[in-house]
């Protein structure tokens, strides 16, 4: 029996497809019927971490998920500049209309780029444990210099392990298959962005919030570190039209701790700004 909270099954009908970008082949799926969503996820993750709310929102909506380049099976060397360009890339090669976009972590950072860069393609937007926008806040939670020498020195393995034990890596659940799929995604972290100077967010200038005018959904889990919740309702309080959220129970990775409950905000939050229609 599945644990409280939990989805009956993450078991899907896997096809995985790839699109060409530059010299970076992108994997993707494309799952489901309904308004399309696009989803991206975090770093050192990859689109398996949507595994449970594909499995719990697939009834209602596409659900168009990606490996960012240089992360899970897509190629090319990671760098959170390209993100944004990917994005439009696999867009325009689905001739999708509008969309909603959720964005996770680094992820969310990435979709705020995304809605900014052509605004009328997008009907929604939610963005889970944001992190601090400003430059100069970027390293807050994750040490990247340390993390950067770590590798370097000892090894992708050394830094898998230290990673592993850091508070946003830490599932509040006690459900087997949520902590599998985690570490599978953590082991298959290649690391080359520690390694290359481009690749991290302290790179990047910071998005264009006033360009971002659609309906915004901000979540954490409720156990998440101090600084991403406190990202979070500073982002509230910029954008015009946010709404802000918190999964129990949760830390870091609410969509892992309480899968259910994630589904549920997020189906609650898009059923009133997506069109009610099926994709053609």
């Amino acid at each position: 029996m599945p644990g409280a909270g939990q989805p009956k099954s993450t078991t899907l009908d896997i096809v995985d497809r790839y699109l060409q970008v530059g010299k970076a082949r992108l994997r993707y799926r494309d799952e489901g019927s309904g308004p399309a969503i696009v989803l991206i996820h975090g770093w050192t993750l990859d689109l398996e971490m949507w595994d449970p709310q594909v499995a719990l929102l697939r009834d209602s909506f596409r659900l168009i998920r990606l490996d960012r380049r240089g992360f899970g099976l897509s190629t090319g060397d990671p760098d959170s500049s390209c993100d944004v360009g990917d994005l439009d890339a696999l867009y325009r090669h689905l001739a999708l209309d509008r969309v909603a976009v959720i964005g996770m972590s680094q992820g969310a950072r990435s979709a705020l780029g995304f809605a900014a860069l052509a605004p009328e393609r997008f009907a929604a937007l939610i963005l889970d444990g944001p992190p601090a926008l400003a430059a100069e806040a970027s390293d807050v939670d994750v040490p990247i210099l340390q993390f950067r020498s770590l590798a370097g020195s000892r090894g992708i393995e050394s830094f898998r392990r230290e990673w592993r034990n850091h508070p946003l890596t830490q599932l509040r659940t006690r459900e087997p298959a949520m902590h599998g799929l985690l570490r599978t995604m953590l082991e298959r972290y290649r690391g080359t962005d520690l390694l290359l100077p481009a690749g991290f967010d302290s790179d990047l200038p910071q998005p264009a919030l006033d360009r971002v005018r659609v309906p915004t959904l901000i979540l954490t889990g409720e156990l998440d570190v101090a600084s991403r919740i406190a990202s979070a309702d500073d982002l509230s309080r910029q954008l015009p039209r946010a709404e802000r959220g918190s999964i129990a129970g949760a830390g870091h990775l609410p969509n892992l701790d309480n899968p259910v409950a994630y589904a549920d905000m997020c189906r609650s939050f898009l059923t009133c700004h997506l069109p009610l229609r099926a994709a053609p």
